[in-house]
């Protein structure tokens, strides 16, 4: 029942994709989001970031690691997004090239950062943003 309702959203998003490339795919649901999200709204990760799987899962330093996040944006901090982007041609994004851009600042610092909008998470999970950025991540890695 819940693969039916995300089936049913996600179509009512994008429409009939026959005849369209994914690129232009991509392209309708960003525009969607950008319409439709409440912003700023509070955000995460939805998961560790490329480059601290090193240390989240590998043998990287504890120490190094918490050292770097002063610098760099971790999964685990919480941002405001501020604005969603065409393209997330930035080395923080995990799908460089491929995925929409999420403009935040880190609450914690003011850094702002430019991330992949597949991975991000809205931290109201009872909030439209959620559900927008929730189904957008699925969409993407299912999709490409």
């Amino acid at each position: 029942m819940e693969r039916d309702a995300y089936d049913e959203r996600i179509a009512a998003i994008v429409g009939d994709t026959e005849g369209r490339c994914w690129d232009e795919t991509r392209d309708v649901f960003f525009e969607y989001l950008r319409a439709n999200l409440s912003l700023p709204c509070e955000v995460t990760g939805y998961e560790d970031f490329g480059w601290e799987e090193f240390y989240v899962f590998g043998p990287g330093s504890k120490e190094e690691y918490e050292r770097l996040k002063k610098t760099q944006p971790s999964y685990k901090d919480r941002y405001q997004l501020l604005e969603i982007v065409h393209d997330a041609e930035t080395v923080w994004a995990m799908f460089w090239g491929e995925d929409i851009g999420a403009k935040v600042r880190r609450i914690c610092d003011g850094k702002e950062f430019l991330l992949g909008g597949a991975e991000i998470q809205a931290v109201d999970k009872k909030s439209r943003n959620y559900q927008l950025l929730n189904d957008y991540a699925v969409w993407f890695v299912n999709s490409r």
